[in-house]
Formats: structure tokens, C-alpha cells, sequence
């Protein structure tokens, strides 16, 4: 994390040393091992998540973190296959070189560079097992310079980015601005992510939203009206569904939610190595800038959240909306302003690409939330997305423009992605 003093990561001489490996080999052949292992990609993945959130500071920060590492490894391993064009390069490889560690040697260096002193001796372990079951040769040897490599142009390419400026957003007092509220009335520490380089797009503000609805008008009364009946701690009319999908999406960390479909989704269609450091990099990048997009958008408008709103429905000008000064949420409020969803933003990324990358919507996948074990499965993409809009709402925790809009973002994003990179070459 910024500030911290980082240890240098393990070089490929130093781990070919420690794993007693040789380079003598006559002839170069990829690991026959690498067929029969769990795909490095999918292991790193999760590798990346569970460190990149235990590593502290604000949450949002690990999917600019994740985009980093997928984008690195993508860059490794399409140098050795060829198939797409790069991402920021293609370091010098040939095709026999070995794909897994290149993928391995990429995240590695890249978590090397984001990690504490103390998490890197953790990541050196992860690292060295990793290796282990790749065959020692001119093969893996090659695969390990190129990953590390591509993890050198990645964290030279995102220094001085704008990660971990100035915490918080401007607050007003005027009806419909943006304050701090319960249930620890914080600053949002994250906000510097408004002012992060984006990873694809041009700029944060390329796609900037309509805004939210005129608090005195029909649209924003009706918006209020669903909010504070369906949102509610105590919502009578809120399903049992629509309160097992609130808590499915809204408790713990979503990006890792989906993290496990993605593994899943990855495994689950027996994709190469390859295919799956294109799907993983699609699906980062595009969500880094989803959520920087988003957190400009927050801060141009500075919409208040449906807890100051309901609470405060007096002084908004709008005949239609009752006030009620005891109101609370189902899940407690994020520190940050209402609009736009910033989960909708992410979410949408993702769902926008794995259309993309797949060639369709209709495809059955499903996932566990990992911190109240709640299932939920899904016939389409599209379903997931659909969901995530109306339990934000259900959750109290947003007004339904601001999810939309989420949404809209996400699939301009996307479709910049998909336009401008990851072309087959």
C-alpha cells in the first residue's frame, strides 16, 4: 500500500535457484504437468482477491488492483499464443514457452509491488507452490521471464495513476446533496478513485451520466415511494426472495462474489490458459473503469442516499414524498453518494463482458456468497444485472435512476472495450 516499504519480489534467478530447477534440457517442450493442474489463471485469481482485500484500506481499491494483475497476465501469456493483440505489450517470447508460469510470474510481480513486507512472505510461498508442479526446463524458464516482464511494464505503467490520493467527497446540507449519514456518519476514504487514470477509456468523465431525478418531480416521488416501502429494516411488503437477493449481493464484498462465478464459468466451459487470461483481463480492466467512471460521476452530482432523503422529506419541495425521520435501511448505508449504484457499475461491467466474451446471454451459471453461504443461480447474464438493480433497491439502499444509470455506464465501458482491445491479431 502507498507508504509502505516493499521488499524486492523474488527474480527468476533467485527462484530457479531456491527450486533447485535446471536449464539444461536439450530440447524446450512445455510441462506436461500444465495439462492435468488446475488452470494458473483461475489459481491466481483467487490468489489476487483474497490478498488484494485483506491487504487494507478501501475495498474499491482491489478491483483497480485485480485489473492490474489479469491485465499483466494477459499480456504474459497472449506474447507466448499470439492470438490477441496486447494490452500495454507484448514482451519477446516464443511460442513454446510456458503459459502457466508466465501467468504465475505476472501476478506474482504485480502483488509483489501492492503488498505489505509481511503479506509479500505469504505471496513468496503461493508463488513457489505454484511453480512446483511446472516442469523445470528451458520451457518454464522462458514462461517466468516473460511474466515477469509483463508485471514490470504493468507497475511502471500505473505509477503515479492516482491511487490512494485525498479521501472524501464534497458534502452539502441542502435538500438532495450528499452528506454523511449512519450508521458511522464517514467520509468515503476511497474517493480519490474519481481521479484515478482510467485503464481503457479516455477519460473518467467520458461517459457521464443524466444525473438523478428533479427532487419536485413525479418520477423522483414515485422512485421514493418504492425505496422507503420496499428498503425498510422492517418492510412488510419486501419477499423473502427479495430479501435473500439483497443480502446475496449486498453483504461482504461483491467483486469477490463474483469472483467465484467467474472461476466457475472458467472451469465450467474448459477454457485454455489463454482464453482464460483474455476473460479474466476483459473482465477487470472493464470494471476498473466502471467504477472510476462511477466515482467521477458521484462526485459531479452528490445526490443524496434514500436514508437522508426519507428522513428529510420535508425539505424537499415535493408535495408527494412524506418524511419519516426513523427510517432505516435494510443494509446499512455505504459512505459514499447515491448516485450512480456503484455496484450496478462494477456489475454491469462484468456482465457486459462475459456477454461478449461468451458470444451470448443465455448461459447458466450460479454462486455462493461466501460470508452467509446464500446461493443464487442465474439462466442468463442478463439475469444477474436485472437482480443487482432491483435488490439495491430492495436493500433501501439506492433510488432505482441510480442503478440504472450504473448500468448504462457499465455497457458504455464495455462497448469501448470491446471496440478499442483485445482484437484477435
Amino acid at each position: 500500500m502507498k507508504g509502505t516499504k516493499l521488499r524486492k519480489p523474488l527474480g527468476i534467478l533467485t527462484l530457479i535457484a531456491t527450486l533447485g530447477a535446471g536449464t539444461a534440457a536439450a530440447i524446450p517442450s512445455s510441462s506436461a504437468a500444465e495439462a492435468d493442474q488446475i488452470d494458473t489463471v483461475v489459481e491466481w485469481n483467487q490468489y489476487a482477491a483474497d490478498a488484494t482485500l485483506a491487504s487494507g484500506g478501501p475495498p474499491l481499491a482491489t478491483v483497480l488492483h485485480m485489473a492490474m494483475v489479469h491485465g499483466a497476465i494477459y499480456d504474459a501469456v497472449n506474447a507466448i499464443d499470439g492470438g490477441h493483440a496486447p494490452y500495454l505489450g507484448s514482451p519477446a517470447a516464443q511460442s513454446w514457452y510456458s503459459q502457466d508460469a508466465a501467468a504465475a510470474a505476472a501476478a506474482y510481480g504485480v502483488l509483489a509491488s501492492l503488498l505489505s513486507a509481511g503479506q509479500q512472505a505469504a505471496l513468496e510461498t503461493t508463488y513457489l507452490e505454484s511453480l512446483a508442479v511446472i516442469d523445470d526446463g528451458p520451457a518454464k524458464d522462458g514462461g517466468l521471464a516473460t511474466g515477469e516482464a509483463a508485471a514490470a511494464a504493468m507497475v511502471a505503467a500505473r505509477m503515479n495513476d492516482g491511487r490512494f490520493g485525498a479521501p472524501g467527497l464534497p458534502v452539502g446540507s441542502a435538500p438532495g446533496e450528499w452528506r454523511p449519514t449512519l450508521p458511522a456518519f464517514v467520509n468515503d476514504p476511497g474517493a480519490w478513485v474519481a481521479d484515478v487514470t482510467p485503464f481503457l477509456i479516455e477519460n473518467s468523465s467520458q461517459f457521464r451520466s443524466d444525473g438523478p431525478n428533479p427532487l419536485t418531480s413525479r418520477a423522483y416521488a414515485e422512485e421514493f415511494a418504492e425505496v422507503k416501502s420496499l428498503g425498510s429494516l422492517t418492510s412488510t411488503r419486501r419477499t423473502a426472495d427479495q430479501t435473500e437477493a439483497s443480502l446475496f449481493w449486498g453483504v461482504g464484498w461483491p467483486p469477490n462474489t463474483w469472483a467465484g462465478m467467474f472461476r466457475s464459468l472458467a472451469a465450467g466451459n474448459d477454457l485454455a490458459v489463454a482464453d482464460d487470461a483474455r476473460l479474466f483481463a476483459m473482465l477487470y480492466l472493464t470494471a476498473a473503469d466502471g467504477a472510476i467512471s462511477c466515482w467521477d460521476d458521484k462526485r459531479h452530482w452528490g445526490f443524496w442516499r434514500p436514508i437522508t432523503a426519507i428522513r428529510e422529506a420535508d425539505t424537499d419541495g415535493n408535495d408527494r414524498t412524506v418524511a419519516d425521520p426513523d427510517w432505516l435501511p435494510l443494509l446499512p448505508t455505504p459512505p459514499y453518494p447515491d448516485h450512480p449504484s456503484a455496484h450496478t457499475c462494477i456489475s454491469g461491467s462484468f456482465v457486459y463482458t462475459l456477454q461478449d466474451f461468451f458470444g451470448t446471454d443465455k448461459m447458466a451459471f450460479g454462486g455462493r456468497n461466501s460470508v452467509n453461504g446464500i446461493e443464487r443461480d442465474f439462466s442468463r447474464f442478463s439475469d444477474a444485472i436485472k437482480e443487482i438493480t432491483d435488490a439495491r433497491v430492495w436493500a433501501g439502499l439506492h433510488f432505482r435512476t441510480a442503478d440504472v444509470h450504473g448500468s448504462v455506464i457499465a455497457k458504455k465501458v464495455a462497448h469501448w472495450r470491446d471496440k478499442h482491445y483485445f482484437q484477435p491479431t
